[in-house]
């Protein structure tokens, strides 16, 4: 049976053979990145240890104090890197230097406030990522100098119930406009996943759909 991590490869091998957008960047984008989250995993670092290698996780955790957050983030690291999984901070381009991480991530008021002094911080191996919500967000996240973007709610999440999901056309659309890789985001499970077969996504992003919890 396939699993979340097996469609996410299908999709970022798609994207490495079929070309458009910024696909020079394709072959060394991960095909699934974890998103941590307070609630919903509590525990990153056991998450971290049964991640593919060569995938990715972003760590959020904005709700904690910063030294708590710092050493989170140091242990995420020592974790993940002799299994080859990239860590991303997010919002954070001053503790990804500090605790040697892969790059970061950024929130989307990030990208639309103009917040640029990530760009200071940025060494040339990293990976940055952006979250977009809308086809305004893309713009700008294109505009930013990010690597990638997340794009979300794709599908209805609790997470987020609020929010309107984008739907697989939608999504698609904005996918082959896109000049960066996009990573679907929100609602993504393996079931879901098979939806995004040529929508040009680069891969997945998921918080319940790596944890087996499908929200």
């Amino acid at each position: 049976m396939a699993t979340l991590a097996d469609r996410a490869e299908r999709l970022n091998f798609r994207l490495r053979g079929h070309g458009g957008g910024d696909r020079e960047s394709g072959s060394r984008l991960p095909a699934l990145i974890a998103m941590t989250d307070v609630d919903r995993m509590p525990d990153p670092l056991a998450a971290a240890a049964v991640l593919p290698r060569g995938s990715a996780i972003i760590l959020r955790h904005y709700e904690l104090d910063a030294l708590d957050r710092r050493e989170l983030a140091r242990r995420l690291v020592d974790v993940c890197r002799p299994r080859n999984v990239r860590v991303l901070i997010g919002a954070d381009p001053f503790l990804a230097c500090a605790v040697g991480a892969a790059g970061i991530h950024l929130p989307e008021n990030m990208i639309k406030t103009g917040r640029a002094t990530w760009r200071l911080w940025r060494r040339p191996d990293w990976l940055v990522t952006a979250a977009a919500h809308s086809r305004v967000a893309m713009t700008q996240a294109q505009q930013s100098g990010v690597d990638a973007a997340l794009l979300s709610p794709v599908f209805a999440t609790k997470s987020h119930p609020g929010a309107a999901p984008l739907g697989i056309l939608r999504f698609t659309d904005l996918c082959r406009t896109s000049s960066l890789p996009v990573y679907a985001l929100g609602g993504i499970s393996v079931r879901t996943a098979r939806l995004l077969r040529g929508s040009g996504a680069a891969g997945i992003a998921a918080i319940g759909g790596i944890i087996g919890d499908s929200r």
